[in-house]
C-alpha cells in the first residue's frame, strides 16, 4: 500500500507547479507560493485540489521538541490581509505521522471575529504538522512545522478510571464583549479521545471513543464549528474567539461518537 507522504508526481501536480513559475511576473515569489509537505500528503492534497496555496500568512506554533505526546500544545492564526467582503473560513490540521493524519477541522463565521485557535493534539513519531486554511471566497494558505516526539502520544497508557465522558464542561468567557470585537472563549471537557489504537489495563485494545463534533451559536446561528479526530487529545481544549454585535444567547455544544453531547448556555452581554 502506497505510504500517505510518498505519492507518485501526477500530471495535475505538475500543471500545479507550473502555474506557480506563471504567478511570479503577478507579484507571487516562488518562496511564497512554495511546494511543500501538504503536497505529499494524500487527505492534505485533496483538499487543495487544484488550488496553489500561499504560504505567508498562516502561522502555526508548536514546540521543536515534545517529551509528552499525549498533549502537544498548538497554536494556529492567520494574520494576512484579505478582501472586506472576505473572512477566513476553514482551518485543517494534519499529522504527517500519525496512523490518521487528520486532527481537526475548524469552520469560522464572521462573528469567530478573530482567526487564532489553540488546542492540545497527540502526535505519534517526530514528523510534520500541517495547516491548510481557505477564505470565503476561496482563497488558500498552507503552512507546516516540523516537531521532534519523544514518547508516542497515540500508544502510551493513561488513566483508565478518568471521570465519565462529557462531565464538567468549563467556559471562560468575557463579562462583556465590545460591540464586533472579537473577545477569548476558552473550553475544557472531560473525555478520554480513545483512538482505538491504545491498550488498557487487561492488555486488550480499548475502542474508540471520541467526541466528533463541537458547535458554538449565537441565537441559534453557527459562529465555530469543529470537527475533532482521534489526533486531539484527551479532555479536549479549545481556545477561539467570538465577537458578537449585540447581545446574544450562547450555546456550546460536544457531541462523540456515540451519540452522548453536553451543553453550556450562557447569555452574552455587549456594550
Amino acid at each position: 500500500m502506497t505510504h500517505p507522504m510518498t505519492r507518485p508526481l501526477t500530471r495535475r501536480r505538475l500543471l500545479i507547479g507550473a502555474g506557480l513559475m506563471a504567478l511570479s511576473p503577478l507579484g507571487f515569489s516562488t518562496t511564497a507560493l512554495a511546494e511543500g509537505p501538504w503536497q505529499r500528503l494524500e487527505a492534505a492534497d485533496e483538499l487543495l485540489g487544484d488550488t496553489a496555496p500561499a504560504t505567508e500568512g498562516l502561522v502555526l506554533e508548536l514546540p521543536h521538541v515534545s517529551e509528552d505526546g499525549a498533549a502537544v500544545p498548538l497554536s494556529v492564526r492567520f494574520d494576512a490581509s484579505l478582501a472586506e467582503d472576505d473572512h477566513l473560513a476553514e482551518i485543517h490540521l494534519f499529522a504527517t505521522g500519525n496512523p490518521s493524519p487528520e486532527i481537526a477541522s475548524f469552520r469560522l463565521s464572521p462573528a469567530a471575529g478573530l482567526p487564532e485557535i489553540s488546542t492540545r493534539v497527540r502526535l505519534n513519531e517526530t514528523q510534520q504538522v500541517i495547516a491548510i486554511a481557505r477564505s470565503h471566497r476561496g482563497e488558500t494558505f498552507a503552512t507546516a512545522r516540523d516537531v521532534r516526539i519523544t514518547v508516542s502520544g497515540c500508544l502510551m497508557r493513561g488513566d483508565d478510571q478518568g471521570p465519565e465522558p462529557l462531565a464538567n464542561p468549563r467556559v471562560s468567557l468575557p463579562e462583556r464583549f465590545t460591540a464586533g470585537q472579537p473577545g477569548e472563549v476558552r473550553t475544557l471537557i472531560s473525555h478520554p479521545m480513545e483512538t482505538g489504537l491504545r491498550e488498557g489495563a487487561d492488555g486488550e485494545t480499548l475502542p474508540r471513543h471520541i467526541i466528533e463534533r463541537f458547535t458554538v451559536t449565537l441565537d441559534g446561528e453557527t459562529a465555530f464549528a469543529a470537527d475533532l479526530h482521534q489526533s486531539v487529545s484527551a479532555n479536549p481544549y479549545l481556545r477561539f474567539h467570538l465577537a458578537p454585535q449585540e447581545d446574544a444567547e450562547l450555546v456550546i455544544e460536544w457531541q462523540d461518537d456515540t451519540g452522548e453531547s453536553a451543553r453550556h448556555e450562557a447569555s452574552l452581554s455587549v456594550g
